[in-house]
């Protein structure tokens, strides 16, 4: 990895210039450390598992309440 510095008037760097390849790879690296905290952030909290029955039960009744909510606002 070919890395360029910018400096200022005093010498400080200010900034990076990497080639494009080494870029986007690092971008790539960063989404997949993202993932990886997500996933173990999900992981260590406290899942309730519903059996799909009963969620595709909830998910019907929701669905029904909102059209008849929409047939009453048209009303």
């Amino acid at each position: 990895m070919k890395i360029q510095f910018v400096t200022d008037s005093r010498g400080q760097k200010s900034a990076v210039i990497l080639p494009m390849k080494d870029y986007e790879k690092m971008l790539e690296e960063l989404d997949e450390y993202a993932c990886i905290k997500a996933y173990d952030k999900a992981k260590a909290r406290k899942m309730e598992f519903v059996p799909a029955a009963e969620m595709f039960k909830a998910i019907e009744q929701k669905r029904k309440h909102r059209i008849q909510y929409r047939m009453v606002v048209k009303s």
